[in-house]
């Protein structure tokens, strides 16, 4: 089994502030850091550190080589990871003293791969696990071609857009979104779609809705940087499934893995291993 993440690859660069900036004003950064980002990239080191053989799909420019080799780094195999002329992904991150965060992307590379890296999927086997995003293009064109070689498709849903969940429902495993998209989703849509789905509530736990009803709690941890903390659940959670894991355990897993994530700084750098998890789970 694998795990196989078709998705983004940014660079980070990251603003400490004392607070996020309101329009209009002027704000003096306490630090600043670059790092390896993009929900893709988070996912894919999630769901590695998390003890899945995990593919990356995805490109970056020529100033991004070394988020390909980060990646790399991380124990995700990049053979399918294009280096192009067209400028990595980046995004412009704030994070405030409560370590909460507000984000500008740039797609850049992201948005540039042709049909022909898609052809990586080739290589996938039936039981595999495919990953999705909102931050690529031809994500629709993934999820048919996986569910055409009898791998399960698992979407995040973010950053948000209806009718690219429309257009990725007819080939869903899992849908998984946080509260405010699942809202949004609910407007567009006039209801939620009869599919299995999980929906984070932050503070408050992640249920599953489907084909089974589960509830798991989150951990009360003090949060330093929330980046990527839902990146590291979707990981982490595909890592479990791919293994064989029960959901609700899997789930545990995951809730437990991002509970750890955020009290680190920084998105992908931060994701904790496997043994790290469990260490916290044998406390908890």
């Amino acid at each position: 089994m694998a795990v196989w993440n078709f998705g983004s690859i940014n660079l980070d660069h990251v603003y400490r502030v004392p607070h996020l900036v309101a329009a209009g004003e002027t704000l003096a950064a306490q630090s600043y850091d670059v790092g390896l980002g993009g929900k893709g990239a988070n996912q894919s080191v999630a769901a590695a550190r998390a003890g899945a053989l995990c593919h990356h799909i995805g490109a970056v420019g020529t100033d991004g080589v070394w988020a390909r080799e980060a990646l790399a780094g991380y124990g995700v195999d990049v053979t399918h990871v294009a280096v192009g002329e067209v400028p990595t992904g980046h995004a412009i991150i704030t994070v405030d003293d409560q370590g909460e965060n507000a984000i500008v992307l740039y797609p850049g590379a992201n948005q540039a791969p042709g049909a022909t890296i898609l052809t990586a999927l080739e290589g996938a086997g039936a039981g595999d696990l495919l990953l999705l995003q909102n931050e690529t293009a031809r994500q629709a064109e993934a999820a048919a071609l996986a569910a055409a070689r009898g791998m399960a498709v698992v979407y995040s849903a973010a950053p948000f857009d209806a009718q690219a969940v429309r257009d990725v429902l007819p080939y869903l495993g899992l849908l998984m979104m946080n509260k405010g998209e699942a809202e949004a989703l609910r407007t567009a849509m006039g209801m939620l779609p009869e599919v299995d789905m999980i929906i984070t509530h932050g503070a408050a736990g992640a249920e599953w809705l489907g084909s089974r009803a589960l509830h798991v709690p989150a951990f009360k941890v003090t949060a330093v940087d929330t980046t990527g903390a839902g990146d590291c659940f979707a990981g982490t959670l595909a890592a479990a499934l791919d293994a064989g894991l029960p959901a609700e355990a899997g789930m545990r897993r995951a809730a437990a893995a991002a509970a750890l994530q955020v009290t680190r700084e920084g998105a992908a750098a931060a994701m904790p291993a496997a043994a790290e998890v469990d260490a916290f789970l044998g406390r908890t």
